[in-house]
């Protein structure tokens, strides 16, 4: 159970830094080999883009966890407690259902990039590895919405002033 609650915890949080130190040492290296050695590595910015975009996909996922994406209040402030909580749980349902067709439509498209056969340039590395990182990140961020929406239920008979200020 410990191990769960660790992983709910800091999951994304672990790929991501590690996907930063990673990126952050292979650059470090190239900019070395590149003005000291004169020579550089063919494969290094090509791999930094991939794990790039690998981290970008799982730092949505971070971000909805943390409930840090940018949304507006303006519309919060003046409904009451009831419809606050009623709209923020229909902002989390149609993210979510955004989310399910993301996870849908570019599983998909990985599929056919892995039946082409298509390979990265440098690395020459199968590119639906690069592709599964939406249907992946997305996956994420489904998990963690319906975290925030069984919270989100759980705390709605609550009674609070206003919604936005607890956050």
């Amino acid at each position: 159970m410990k191990l769960f609650r660790f992983l709910d915890d800091y999951f994304e949080e672990i790929l991501v830094i590690i996907l930063l130190a990673g990126m952050s040492i292979i650059i470090g290296i190239q900019v070395f080999m590149r003005y000291v050695l004169k020579s550089s590595l063919s494969w290094s910015e090509e791999l930094a883009r991939y794990m790039f975009i690998w981290m970008i996909y799982i730092g949505i996922s971070y971000g909805v966890k943390k409930d840090k994406h940018v949304k507006i209040e303006a519309v919060l402030t003046v409904l009451s407690s009831f419809w606050q909580k009623v709209l923020l749980i229909i902002s989390d349902l149609l993210f979510l259902f955004f989310a399910v067709i993301i996870v849908i439509k570019s599983f998909e498209v990985s599929n056919t990039i892995q039946n082409l056969g298509q390979l990265s340039p440098g690395m020459e590395l199968p590119m639906w590895i690069v592709y599964m990182a939406v249907p992946v990140g997305f996956s994420l961020v489904c998990i963690r919405l319906i975290q925030s929406l069984i919270r989100k239920i759980r705390n709605f008979s609550e009674k609070t002033d206003s919604v936005t200020a607890a956050e």
